[in-house]
């Protein structure tokens, strides 16, 4: 479904595996696209099309909405044919009216934006502009169908178009017949979990600044940062080496921002990391 890579990376020589890595994933990000016209060569057929033999898919029940930390991939600002598109950045209310379509069996298991396995029979979809993930209630307004599905692509690239569904979904609101449908999306929030033990496991991002051999340095750096940031910061050490980090951070987005302004201050090598905690 989607043209688009995860957030550039800039990483110092000292990991210089991750960003191979990290280099390999975005290509892999980049070249699968379900909004191209033009076959990549990495799908098995030109035009989308419905499943031969479809599963049942009566059975499967909307998206359960729960808290999720942004993803890594796909939730960067982009240009895409000429066309600018910014990431929603506080979706919560988020309301949209417009025509939804579907993807289906050429997609089926290639990468979507964030780097996750397109399932045509998962509930899933695919949005231009809301953070990944997302959980979304989609009326069907012609025929008052409802259903949940999970926002983990970009798309669709077509005029007037404001989702596209997975096989399953578009089951579900009875797209599949008439191919689009006019639909009302509604963003459903999930705040995040209070409970302590439960935080400490969910996913966390801290930024790398910078590395060098000189540990007082690194500190004045670090506390510099702090001050002009306002965030928490610290060292890690790894074979006489100060790597400085600021963090850690929930909201993937915050983490974003803070990487922006970082960069702009002369660290063009920054980059965000994700670790999960564990208390």
């Amino acid at each position: 479904m989607s043209t688009l890579t995860s957030p550039k990376k800039n990483i110092l020589a000292d990991t210089l595996p991750i960003k191979k890595i990290v280099s390999i994933v975005g290509l892999a990000i980049f070249i699968n696209g379900c909004s191209s016209n033009k076959p990549s060569g990495r799908y098995d057929i030109d035009a989308d099309i419905a499943p031969d033999s479809p599963i049942s898919v009566e059975h499967i029940e909307d998206a359960h909405p729960q808290y999720e930390p942004y993803s890594l991939g796909g939730n960067s600002d982009y240009t895409l044919r000429g066309k600018d598109y910014k990431i929603v950045k506080k979706a919560e209310g988020f309301k949209e009216r417009g025509k939804a379509s579907w993807y289906g069996k050429k997609f089926h298991g290639h990468l979507t934006s964030n780097g996750e396995i397109y399932d045509m029979y998962s509930m899933s979809a695919a949005h231009k502009t809301l953070p990944i993930p997302s959980y979304v209630k989609v009326t069907n307004t012609d025929n008052n169908k409802t259903t949940i599905v999970r926002i983990n692509d970009r798309g669709p690239f077509h005029e007037g178009r404001i989702i596209d569904l997975s096989y399953a979904a578009a089951y579900k609101l009875d797209v599949l017949r008439t191919g689009t449908a006019n639909v009302e999306i509604e963003v459903i929030t999930v705040a995040m979990p209070n409970d302590v033990n439960k935080k400490a496991t969910l996913p966390q991002f801290i930024i790398q600044v910078a590395t060098s051999s000189y540990k007082d340095r690194t500190e004045k750096l670090a506390k510099d940062l702090g001050e002009k940031l306002a965030v928490a910061t610290f060292l890690q050490s790894n074979d006489d080496n100060y790597r400085l980090m600021l963090g850690p951070f929930h909201d993937y987005a915050l983490t974003q921002e803070k990487l922006k302004q970082v960069k702009l201050m002369g660290y063009p090598s920054a980059y965000i990391k994700k670790q999960t905690l564990n208390r």
